[in-house]
């Protein structure tokens, strides 16, 4: 179980992420890095935009904190773990920082689409081939793994760029992204720590505290946003969580774990996607058909609507832990119930309909 040296990890994240929010805010004003106004962007004045630099500030704090006390006072976490190498950490340490430049590149410069998935696929690659690989999964009709062979490779890249780019695509309110990354993170530190996956919970606790920090200056009304540089690190260091932990779970549904999860931001995601192909659209047109902006239209203030989010989100985030550790039966009833209740939000929000909007609207 999660113990007292956890939590103090992710006071740690909180603290440090909670102190330098200000100071980045600050520089950022100073140095005009802001977000402006725009037809599809929900803020009406300016607002800085580089906050992921103090969640990532925090996280880094508290896992490096964490691994200094191991060494010196004989803590449990990142030795315990057999099957997790140094040079496994030290990848996806690295990866998270190529991601992490990618998106404060394209916060700075603007870059093309093309340039910004290079990076990704850069960073996916450095984690995969330091050892952090989705190399198979649980077998439903016996016992072992099926493995993915040559697919292994490709098939981790495409996972975390998958990861990545969910939170970064849902990152379009107030505290949206940095809640649901949040409550994600706590989900899948209880279940890595109940399976004594150490690295994932430790790593898991320090994103969950530096994200509930940020909130309070993230939360509506805003008075920073993360930025692509902080969805594309949270999207990825989730990522490496469930590769790192969960999916080592022995449950043969443990391979969707993540996926139910992180769901809500999944869903938003792939409906955006068929939403386009309907239009005849470029899958990178953006649109205003979003989870948030259906809420919104239906009358729901910000306030209202990060909060309809964050219940599902909790929601989605006790089943998977359900999944995990109930028995057979529980877990059916357990999937059954999630898909049932994301079905009907999914067609009361009517996700799937086209959304038609001026030509001129932002392509990401």
């Amino acid at each position: 179980m999660i113990t007292a040296q956890y939590l103090l990890i992710g006071l740690v994240a909180f603290a440090g992420t909670f102190f330098v929010t200000p100071v980045v805010r600050a520089m950022c004003l100073r140095r005009g890095f802001v977000a402006e106004p725009g037809a599809r962007k929900i803020h009406t004045k300016p607002v800085p935009e580089m906050g992921g630099m103090a969640i990532l500030f925090g996280i880094a704090l508290a896992t490096g904190l964490h691994f200094a006390a191991e060494s010196f006072f004989g803590w449990t976490g990142f030795h315990a773990d057999a099957a997790i190498t140094p040079l496994m950490l030290v990848g996806v340490a690295f990866g998270t920082f190529i991601v992490y430049t990618t998106g404060l590149i394209d916060d700075i410069l603007d870059i093309s689409a093309g340039f910004k998935l290079a990076g990704q696929i850069v960073a996916g690659l450095v984690v995969a081939f330091s050892g952090v690989k989705l190399s198979g999964i649980a077998n439903p009709f016996g016992e072992g793994l099926i493995s993915f062979g040559w697919f292994t490779i490709p098939l981790t890249v495409l996972y975390f760029v998958a990861f990545a780019n969910i939170i970064n695509l849902v990152d379009g309110m107030d505290g949206l992204a940095a809640g649901i990354s949040g409550i994600a993170a706590v989900s899948l530190a209880i279940i890595a720590a109940q399976q004594a996956e150490w690295s994932a919970a430790i790593i898991a606790i320090a994103v969950a505290g530096s994200c509930l920090a940020f909130l309070r200056y993230n939360f509506y009304p805003a008075s920073i946003f993360m930025g692509d540089q902080g969805a594309l690190m949270l999207g990825f260091l989730l990522g490496a969580i469930s590769l790192l932990g969960v999916l080592k779970t022995p449950a043969t549904l443990s391979f969707a774990l993540p996926f139910i999860i992180l769901a809500v931001p999944i869903l938003d995601t792939f409906s955006a996607i068929v939403r386009r192909l309907r239009a005849h659209l470029p899958i990178k047109q953006r649109d205003t058909g979003h989870v948030h902006h259906r809420l919104m239209r239906r009358g729901y203030g910000q306030r209202r609507t990060a909060l309809i989010v964050y219940a599902w989100s909790i929601l989605l985030g006790v089943g998977g832990f359900l999944i995990a550790e109930a028995e057979p039966f529980l877990r059916l009833v357990v999937v059954i119930m999630l898909f049932v209740i994301t079905a009907i939000l999914t067609w009361w929000l009517n996700l799937f309909g086209v959304v038609y909007h001026h030509p001129d609207s932002d392509v990401s």
